[in-house]
């Protein structure tokens, strides 16, 4: 399944095109669709980042549901989350918590 992003277009694409560019098919194409890394895998390791610089914005409720929409359970994300707080932080913690609540109740996994 190829990752196909175009927010950046849609969002900054006149404003910024540049930007857009590299977000879309830089970042989102050719580095997410690089097959060295699996799906799932990359997704934790985009949450676990996140959450470690303390970014609990619309960007990580994204990844969160992109870690969802690639194989990670609730039991996965929260066990990701506990072990991470130990070294990023428990207010961090707390924080992608609630917002994981939120994706993994949106509806029944």
């Amino acid at each position: 399944m190829a990752i196909k992003q175009t927010a950046g277009r849609t969002q900054l694409g006149e404003f910024a095109p540049e930007f857009a560019h590299f977000n879309d098919d830089i970042l989102f194409g050719e580095n997410w669709n690089n097959e060295d890394i699996d799906l799932k895998t990359r997704s934790i390791i985009t949450v676990v980042a996140l959450m470690a610089q303390g970014i609990t914005d619309s960007s990580l409720k994204f990844h969160l549901q992109n870690a969802k929409d690639h194989g990670v359970t609730q039991k996965e994300i929260a066990a990701i989350i506990t072990h991470v707080a130990f070294y990023a932080g428990w207010p961090k913690a707390w924080a992608v918590f609630n917002l994981s609540k939120e994706v993994w109740t949106e509806e029944n996994e």
